[in-house]
């Protein structure tokens, strides 16, 4: 049995009679919410989500349509694929929200959305290894990446956290298909004294994000193609700074300006893999055509706080 709170404990926020009532007594209901931050949050959710619907003037087949969408996210969330994550990377929001929370001026590199792949159990390596374990492809192009972290002010940071992961080039990560070797293509690395990492992969390529689900069906409905932009995966972090979510994309990818998560958040993330044919590659196993890469992360001073991640892989 339940009991019943006392009538002086009962807080009385009215009775609704118009559209308009139901949203300032949902609200008023709220008010005594005791985390200040908590109550901002649900009392602004509560008046967007109100203004939206009456704005569509939101049917009742919608709103159970719309119920049932929220449902299907949850059902299609797994350990290793995480839906209501590629649905708010797919509608811009996850962009939205880490463009607000990365403290970054202009001339700083700019940062991108998380992605639903980033785990951080990745194992860490020393420099100069190379994260593509699994057997190379004839098509496959090594990338020998070369970097160098910063602080905003250009003093090297010695022992910061290069955190990388990519999508191999048929566009699946590791986590997607258990053809692939444990861990590939996602490394961490250490920069040295002088702020420094490399390590060697293979060049990725765009591909499409997961369309089996409620994505997907988005999508197609509003004539949107699936694919990403091809890309590298960073979080960058060290002591006493801000840690940096970003990706690198390829200059050349026939996706940089449709990107379909709205992932290419700057023009500065788009850059040059140069690629050579000279012979002189890094490593004496490469004869053919390599690419190579160039990189500097420039972090503000702040709080060094590593991301969540959205997957449990």
């Amino acid at each position: 049995m339940f009991e019943l709170p006392k009538k002086e404990e009962i807080f009385n926020h009215g009775i609704p009679s118009t559209p308009d009532d139901i949203t300032e007594i949902v609200i008023k209901a709220m008010g005594r919410t005791e985390n200040s931050r908590l109550r901002e949050i649900l009392q602004a959710l509560v008046k967007h989500l109100h203004a939206f619907g009456r704005e569509v003037k939101l049917t009742e087949e919608e709103f159970m349509m719309a119920i049932n969408a929220v449902t299907e996210l949850g059902h299609l969330t797994r350990d290793k694929h995480n839906e209501t994550m590629v649905m708010s990377d797919a509608l811009g929001f996850s962009t939205l929200v880490n463009i607000l929370n990365q403290d970054r001026d202009p001339e700083q590199m700019s940062p991108a959305l998380l992605g639903p792949f980033y785990t951080r159990k990745d194992p860490e390596y020393p420099n100069g290894f190379n994260i593509s374990r699994d057997k190379p492809k004839p098509t496959d192009i090594p990338l020998f990446v070369r970097g160098k972290v910063v602080s905003k002010n250009g003093t090297p940071l010695k022992n910061a956290l290069v955190e990388v992961w990519h999508a191999s080039p048929e566009g699946l990560y590791d986590n997607q298909e258990p053809a692939q070797p444990a861990n590939n293509l996602r490394g961490k690395f250490r920069t040295d004294e002088a702020g420094h990492f490399n390590f060697r992969t293979i060049r990725p390529a765009s591909y499409p994000i997961p369309t089996h689900g409620l994505v997907g069906r988005m999508l197609a409905a509003q004539n949107r193609h699936p694919f990403r932009a091809a890309h590298l995966h960073f979080t960058v972090s060290a002591d006493d700074h801000s840690t940096l979510v970003t990706q690198i994309f390829p200059k050349d990818d026939l996706f940089v300006e449709s990107d379909c998560v709205f992932g290419v958040t700057s023009a500065d993330l788009a850059v040059d893999f140069p690629e050579h044919t000279d012979g002189n590659a890094p490593e004496p196993d490469v004869t053919g055509t390599y690419c190579t890469l160039d990189l500097t992360f420039d972090l503000s001073p702040g709080e060094s706080r590593l991301p969540q991640s959205p997957i449990n892989a």
